[in-house]
């Protein structure tokens, strides 16, 4: 949707090329002026996550905070212990803080990664909702994948 007046053009809704020139890395999100406290917000769980990757220094080379490879691991790990907590009937709580650490985790690749993951998210979901769902062996997929 655009508003025009006289000579100015006012775009509500900013198209994917404008995300290029938004935050990805650990410094730019920590010297955001957003809050800090939860209030629902995309900027608020970044500068959160970007802050701790801050405070321990995670993009030191000596610390591998930002590894990949050791950051995939330590997502394996918490995936591991979600699911633990939803195979061994544990309490909700315990499921849904194995879920926020995959979260903070995943929010983290992103800083690792330098990569507008909001920017990504959005694309992916564009595509996505194009397709067709199916059911396999398991129940329903959304997926390219054909026979």
């Amino acid at each position: 949707m655009n508003i025009k007046t006289t000579n100015l053009k006012v775009d509500l809704f900013p198209t994917v090329r404008t995300f290029m020139e938004r935050k990805t890395s650990v410094k730019d999100w920590a010297s955001t002026d957003v809050n800090s406290l939860p209030d629902g917000s995309w900027e608020t769980m970044m500068k959160r996550v970007a802050n701790f990757h801050e405070k321990h220094s995670f993009s030191n080379a000596e610390n591998n905070g930002h590894d990949m490879g050791y950051r995939i691991a330590l997502t394996i790990e918490e995936l591991g212990e979600l699911s633990a907590a939803i195979t061994k009937g544990k309490p909700k709580s315990e499921a849904s803080e194995e879920l926020a650490d995959l979260l903070i985790l995943i929010l983290g690749h992103s800083l690792a990664m330098d990569v507008d993951l909001e920017s990504e998210f959005h694309k992916k979901m564009d595509k996505i909702m194009k397709r067709e769902s199916r059911r396999g062996g398991l129940g329903i997929r959304v997926t390219e994948y054909r026979d």
